[in-house]
């Protein structure tokens, strides 16, 4: 059985660009968001590390620590990293993790448990490897997205999400579609309606079960 919203995030010890790591003492008290790719080198990933890195301050803003994985030795992510860097101008103060053991890929349900990969491998062998994980400082999975090796990830709608899902974690609230931070949200329905002008102030009842209020703060 896969992994689930609010199963603990399975904990591993990896080499990667930063030294060893043992990912659950890697969060400490942070957020985190742990993204994964098929091969270093590729031409999708390399623009989804450079946005990454350009939005260093925004996670940092978050309290978010990010960490990419790829199947390839350190050794060649600190290669790959020359050309991010050339490509996005700016620097990768993120570690990459070394999984060519695919321990981490397994660990995460991102290929199957019986999957070998050759030697000489290409980005289409280990093309599942396309996932992205936010995890609380809980260390439970919070959010999955997995996407195609053609289409390159939108780190607007992570940022976004990253939003809601902490705002929710500090108030009884959920966020409708489309929504974008400061924009109106939904009261939980664990609060009757006089208890949630008490706690909100202004409370817009649209349905019965669907009552919409301003972003606190």
């Amino acid at each position: 059985m896969g992994l689930r919203i609010n199963d603990i995030a399975p904990d591993f010890t990896a080499d990667s660009t930063a030294g060893e790591i043992r990912f659950h003492d890697w969060i400490g008290d942070s957020y985190a968001i742990l993204f994964s790719h098929p091969k270093d080198f590729t031409p999708v990933c390399t623009t989804e590390f450079g946005a990454v890195a350009q939005l260093a301050d925004e996670f940092a803003r978050r309290n978010t620590r990010t960490m990419g994985v790829s199947v390839d030795s350190v050794e060649e992510h600190m290669k790959w990293k020359n050309d991010i860097e050339g490509y996005a101008g700016a620097s990768v103060g993120f570690p990459i993790i070394d999984d060519r053991d695919l321990k981490v890929a397994k660990l995460y349900d991102m290929l199957p448990a019986e999957a070998y990969l050759p030697d000489g491998r290409t980005a289409a062998d280990s093309a599942t490897v396309r996932t992205v994980f936010i995890i609380g400082p809980d260390r439970k999975i919070r959010l999955t997205m997995t996407y195609p090796m053609s289409v390159g990830r939108n780190f607007a709608e992570i940022l976004r999400a990253l939003d809601a899902i902490q705002l929710t974690d500090r108030e009884p609230l959920a966020t409708p579609a489309n929504w974008e931070a400061g924009q109106d949200v939904i009261v939980s329905m664990a609060l009757d309606d006089n208890a949630a002008r008490e706690r909100f102030g202004e409370v817009d009842v649209v349905l019965p079960y669907l009552r919409k209020t301003h972003q606190p703060g």
